[in-house]
């Protein structure tokens, strides 16, 4: 007696039809990866981060004499800056707050200075879809302009902590 192997579909070519729906799918997965460039490049969402290394200190640092320049108020404990147009801004997360509240013109680029100076974070800009990872020890800038005004919020997306769901930060454009 020989070990044979028992004869099943899949062992069969495909026909016609087969052939063309597994066509027709490769060529949209194909469409669909060619896409996420033209996104990232031409479209809106996508906004390029350049991260650099920086320590958790001199983040500490940076930040606060940014806050020391260009503080114009403090609501419930937290500066409230309010940097000229096209300045460097830094905002800090550290468990449970996100320092300062920044206070911003429309239609003026900005260059964000985002990090923590504890554990991992994650910025979520609410109510725009935008989700970054904020690690301690890099510098994620980004280039940003507000294009309507209003009061924006920044949610800690990536859990922190007993305090994390206190973790709530404020962008207002004006």
């Amino acid at each position: 007696m020989s070990i044979m192997s028992p004869e099943k579909y899949w062992w069969k070519p495909a026909d016609l039809q087969e052939k063309i729906w597994i066509t027709i799918a490769m060529l949209w997965c194909l469409v669909l990866t060619i896409m996420m460039f033209g996104w990232h490049f031409f479209g809106t969402q996508n906004p390029s981060i350049e991260p650099l290394k920086i320590t958790p200190e001199n983040y500490r640092t940076v930040s606060e004499a940014f806050i020391a320049k260009y503080k114009v108020g403090e609501e419930a404990g937290i500066p409230i800056v309010a940097p000229p147009d096209g300045a460097d801004v830094y905002l800090r997360a550290q468990m449970w707050n996100w320092t300062p509240i920044l206070k911003l013109k429309k239609g003026v680029n900005y260059k964000f200075h985002i990090s923590s100076v504890d554990l991992m974070h994650g910025f979520s800009l609410m109510p725009i879809v935008m989700n970054f990872q904020i690690v301690p020890g890099h510098d994620n800038i980004l280039n940003m302009t507000p294009t309507s005004t209003g009061t924006f919020h920044i949610l800690c997306n990536e859990f922190c902590g007993i305090g994390h769901h206190t973790m709530i930060g404020k962008i207002i454009v004006i």
